[in-house]
C-alpha cells in the first residue's frame, strides 16, 4: 500500500498552494512545484500518445531535465506519476476531512466534504483526471496502483473518524461501513463521469469540476434507496 511518503507530501503542497500567488513563494518552493507539475504533466502527456509501458522513466526525467534521484522526492514511480491527478483529489479529501469538525449525520459530511472537494479543483483538473482514468482503464497495472491508493486514502478516513468520534473501527464496524459507502459512492459517480451517464452530462474532462461532483453527489443520494431496496 502506498505510504504517505515525499511523493504525497509534494502532491499536498501542491494542491493547498494553487490558490496562492507563486510571486509570495520563496524561490526554491517555486521550483519545486514546477518540477512536480512539469513530471506529471510531461507523463500523462506521453503515456497518452505512445502507452504507459512504452514510456521509460529515463525519457520522462531526460525531458523534464531532472535526475532520477530527483524524480523519486516527488514521485515513488512510474504508477504514481501517471495517476497524480488522482492522489491530488484524495489527499484534498483527506485534508479537507481532517479539518471537518462532525456535527449531525456522518455520512452527509462525507458526502459534502467530497463534492465540495471535487468542486473545489482547479479548472484544468478534470481533463487530467480523465486521461488518467482512460490510462487506467487500459493497464491492470495502474488500476491496481488506483485502487491500493484509494484504499490508502479511505483508511486514512477511517482514522479521522475513529479520532473525531472516540470510536475504534476494529470493534465498531460502522466507521469502515461508512468510509466503504463514500468510497463506494465516488466510485459508482465516477464511472458515470466517464461514461458520460447522468443528467445534463457533457463532454467527458469538460465544463471543470462540476460535472464529476454533480455524478458523485447523485450517488451519494441514491445510497438510502440502495439500503432498502427489496425484491418481490
Amino acid at each position: 500500500m502506498e505510504s504517505r511518503n515525499s511523493a504525497t507530501t509534494s502532491a499536498k503542497g501542491d494542491r493547498k498552494n494553487d490558490a496562492q500567488d507563486d510571486r509570495v513563494l520563496p524561490l526554491r518552493e517555486r521550483k519545486k512545484q514546477r518540477t512536480f507539475r512539469a513530471l506529471a504533466d510531461v507523463a500523462l502527456a506521453r503515456f497518452t500518445e505512445r502507452g504507459f509501458d512504452e514510456v521509460t522513466l529515463d525519457e520522462l526525467v531526460d525531458e523534464v531535465e531532472v535526475s532520477k534521484r530527483t524524480f523519486f522526492r516527488y514521485y515513488s514511480s512510474k504508477e504514481s506519476v501517471a495517476l497524480a491527478a488522482e492522489a491530488e483529489l484524495w489527499i484534498s479529501y483527506v485534508d479537507a476531512f481532517t479539518e471537518t469538525e462532525l456535527h449531525g449525520d456522518v455520512l452527509t459530511t462525507l458526502r459534502t466534504t467530497l463534492v465540495d472537494t471535487i468542486t473545489g479543483m482547479d479548472e484544468d483538473w478534470p481533463r487530467r483526471f480523465w486521461a488518467t482514468r482512460r490510462l487506467a482503464a487500459r493497464h491492470n497495472g495502474l488500476r491496481k496502483h488506483s485502487l491500493m491508493m484509494a484504499a490508502h486514502h479511505q483508511q486514512q478516513i477511517v482514522e479521522q473518524l475513529e479520532a473525531k468520534l472516540g470510536l475504534n473501527s476494529r470493534g465498531d464496524v460502522r466507521l469502515r461501513l461508512l468510509a466503504e459507502i463514500a468510497f463506494g459512492a465516488y466510485r459508482v459517480g465516477a464511472k458515470n463521469w466517464t461514461a458520460g451517464r447522468g443528467e445534463g452530462a457533457g463532454p467527458r474532462g469538460e465544463g471543470g469540476p462540476t460535472p464529476l461532483a454533480a455524478r458523485v453527489d447523485e450517488a451519494f443520494a441514491a445510497v438510502p434507496d440502495a439500503i432498502t431496496l427489496t425484491a418481490d
